[in-house]
């Protein structure tokens, strides 16, 4: 049984022009120990899926599915019963940590509030906690009283992780954790986030819209396009093989420096659609350079096309 199991997930978010589907039945699973990146153009519903297994959008809009962790079903329950799972089962690394971290409370009182509500550990205890954590993180134990803005943007980051271990979660969610660092520091909290994910046995879940870094973290990927997954499969079969021709094209647009072969970069013409009112048939028809009229009629389903890989597209024979 998986650790966690997203069935037919469907976010659809109430506008006053109607319902945007952000997330349309979206379907995955994760094992203890893997890590899978979601991955897409922005505006695909990657957030939206993540925001929801973290139950951080309006209930309401969650209109249908199943997200099963650890054999119980998180939509049935009540906001405190999911309270008492967040961060001690399930936790995020947000991006932008300058913006989620709260600048009026120092860096250890923001990761000892989570021991807090989650365990019984005394003050002392707590802080002590904090400093284990940040020495983990590669943070120096002594910046436990330094606030968030005394930080390089790093170290904010690698704080925003060790808060997410603090109450030794069996799956970290990564939303875009290395969107607003530099090249350098991005290496270096890949690297960090690699080692604790091998050293804590970790279940990952990291979404970016940058392919190459999830290519470096994950076992599994995640494609997904105008709210739907369009393709999926472990990263190396995504990398060399990919079947779908909105996943060629994102591959189609990255520069490899490791080669000196000169290649010409892709680029998709037009814009993902309106998630308002979505076209008919295969979403991504109105931007396919190969699409024939069935595309544009009927929707694809998303079936096995090799071993542990899938793909929704007429087009795969």
């Amino acid at each position: 049984m998986p650790l966690l199991e997203v069935d037919g997930l469907q976010t659809h978010y109430k506008t006053d022009s109607g319902r945007v589907k952000a997330a349309d039945g979206v379907s995955f699973t994760l094992d203890t120990g893997e890590s899978v990146g979601i991955a897409g153009e922005s505006g695909c519903g990657k957030t939206t899926v993540v925001m929801s297994l973290m139950r951080l959008v309006d209930h309401r809009d969650i209109v249908g599915g199943k997200i099963i962790l650890d054999g119980d079903s998180i939509l049935e329950m009540t906001d405190d019963e999911f309270r008492h799972l967040r961060w001690k089962k399930l936790s995020l690394v947000s991006q932008a940590a300058m913006g989620a971290l709260n600048p009026v409370y120092t860096i250890g009182w923001q990761i000892s509030e989570a021991l807090k509500e989650h365990t019984d550990m005394s003050k002392a205890e707590r802080m002590e906690r904090a400093m284990e954590l940040l020495e983990q993180v590669g943070v120096e134990p002594s910046r436990v009283n330094t606030y968030p803005h005394e930080l390089s943007g790093g170290m904010r980051q690698r704080s925003m992780i060790a808060m997410a271990l603090a109450c030794n979660p069996k799956i970290v969610i990564a939303d875009e954790m290395t969107t607003a660092l530099d090249v350098v520091t991005q290496v270096q909290i890949l690297k960090l986030f690699q080692k604790l994910q091998k050293d804590l046995n970790l279940s990952v879940i990291a979404i970016s819209h940058e392919l190459a870094i999830l290519g470096q973290i994950c076992e599994k990927m995640i494609i997904m396009y105008a709210g739907k997954i369009v393709e999926m499969g472990p990263t190396e079969i995504i990398f060399d093989e990919p079947k779908h021709p909105y996943t060629i094209a994102l591959l189609g647009s990255l520069l490899d420096i490791a080669t000196s072969d000169k290649k010409e970069l892709w680029s998709i013409p037009g814009r993902p659609p309106s998630l308002l009112n979505p076209p008919p048939g295969c979403r991504f028809a109105p931007r396919c350079t190969h699409t024939k009229p069935i595309c544009k009629e009927n929707e694809p389903p998303l079936l096995e096309i090799g071993p542990n890989h899938c793909a929704a597209c007429h087009l795969i024979k």
